[in-house]
């Protein structure tokens, strides 16, 4: 059978590909699973084993055109972030790495220590991001740091988006070793410019993933996009905000809670806003997960949440696929909490200030203009009361506040395809737009 596209999100345990052919609206051909190969040294067998399935399926051969995929095996895009000021280029740099599908590993702010070096090679980072400096100011700390770094040769690509004056410089000390270097990610004061430096950093995950255990031989399958998989549910959500306006996704799995965002908030908040706030915003919850990390979330379950039952009895009703009636309960439970602890540390905050020119100042990320609200990911597409748990994030009182407003709609990835929606759109933006439509049945 011929398809037009295979898109595979490869996970830390399960090679997911669904087969899809878009030249008369949507068609799901099929889909298969199968565990991921990376600790075998070859995730090419998961791949094939999960196509198989979808072949056995159909009992039939596929003759696909292209494939692509989305990856979070391999340990993630795993970055580290080192920069001048913790709330200005460190900031900025982070809110980059993250928006772009990157797991942030260590931070620093001003010059690095030989504790750091000996620190960064523990960690072993796909990327090192150097930032540092509005463009034609302070220079002399990224510098160094770009000087230290390239002195202890980790062979890890760096990523520099500091001081435009220090272009020519960072590349006579980076030579021979490779090096990207974009637009500064903090220009000026009160300007963050995240979104050349995303870019950047996707295109080094795509040629580095290749170098990871157990995934050299992709590319004998994968002849399309390769994307970190929360970069490229960050992809479909900024194509959501495109088509759609201001947009919230959730994707609760089973390790973390994500939260992606893409709204520039009222213009009220942004008059009294502390520190400037990327348009497209993304957090990682990673104690917040309803399967590997329940205990962390059971944990915080209030009395009246509990039922009056003991934290032991509801570790031993959760499941990694739900499949009994109390199961879904209590699974269901632990999503709602982690989506209302998910989005207090997401959203801003507003703060009465007294004896000051304002009555108020705004710090962090205003939501208030969001008029969809997204669920994705198998906790909330595939347990009951998703939209119910979506809908209780929502400010119901007419007070200024950073949290979406009563009139936001919830909607549902009821096929779970945001990430592969993300990659698609990179080659075929129409395709993505139209799987996203059918998904969340607009």
């Amino acid at each position: 059978m011929k398809v037009e596209y295979l898109i595979a999100e490869i996970g830390s345990t399960t090679t997911l590909v669904t087969a899809f052919n878009f030249k008369n609206g949507v068609e799901v051909i099929g889909q298969g699973k199968a565990f991921t190969s990376v600790l075998q040294g070859d995730v090419t067998i998961g791949l094939k084993n999960a196509v198989k399935e979808i072949e056995d399926a159909l009992g039939e051969k596929l003759d696909y055109g292209r494939m692509l995929a989305t990856s979070s095996a391999a340990g993630g895009l795993k970055i580290t972030v080192h920069g001048l000021v913790q709330d200005m280029t460190v900031k900025a740099a982070r809110e980059a790495a993250l928006g772009a599908g990157g797991i942030i590993k260590m931070v620093t702010a001003g010059r690095l220590r030989k504790s750091d070096i000996k620190k960064i090679r523990e960690i072993s980072p796909n990327l090192i991001m150097i930032a540092g400096g509005t463009d034609y100011g302070e220079r002399e700390t990224a510098l160094y740091n770009s000087e230290v770094l390239a002195e202890a040769d980790l062979g890890i690509p760096v990523v520099y988006c500091g001081n435009c004056a220090n272009v020519d410089e960072v590349k006579e000390i980076f030579e021979e070793k490779e090096l990207y270097v974009i637009e500064n990610v903090y220009p000026r004061v009160d300007e963050l410019n995240v979104e050349p430096a995303r870019a950047m950093i996707q295109d080094a995950f795509e040629k580095n993933i290749v170098k990871a255990g157990g995934m050299d031989k992709i590319k004998e399958m994968v002849d399309g996009a390769i994307m970190p998989t929360p970069g490229a549910v960050m992809e479909a959500t900024k194509l959501l905000y495109d088509v759609l306006g201001d947009v919230l996704v959730f994707d609760v799995g089973g390790a973390t809670t994500d939260v992606h965002s893409v709204t520039e908030g009222s213009l009220e908040v942004l008059d009294i806003l502390v520190t400037p706030e990327p348009k497209a915003k993304r957090t990682v919850e990673g104690d917040l997960g309803v399967y590997v990390n329940r205990i962390n979330v059971i944990e915080l379950l209030t009395h009246h949440e509990t039922e009056g039952n003991s934290k032991e009895y509801i570790e031993n009703q959760i499941k990694p696929i739900p499949a009994t009636e109390e199961e879904r309960k209590w699974s269901g439970v632990l999503t709602k909490k982690a989506v209302e602890v998910a989005i207090s540390r997401h959203v801003g905050y507003i703060k009465r200030v007294y004896g000051a020119g304002k009555n108020f100042l705004a710090y962090g990320k205003d939501l208030s203009m969001v008029k969809y609200i997204v669920g994705t990911g198998g906790a909330l597409t595939r347990l009951p009361k998703g939209e119910e748990t979506l809908e209780g994030i929502k400010e119901i009182k007419e007070d200024l506040t950073m949290y979406p407003r009563a009139e936001a709609k919830v909607l549902i990835d009821n096929m779970y395809i945001m990430a592969c929606a993300g990659v698609l759109s990179r080659e075929n933006k129409e395709a993505a737009i139209t799987l996203l439509k059918e998904s969340l049945k607009l």
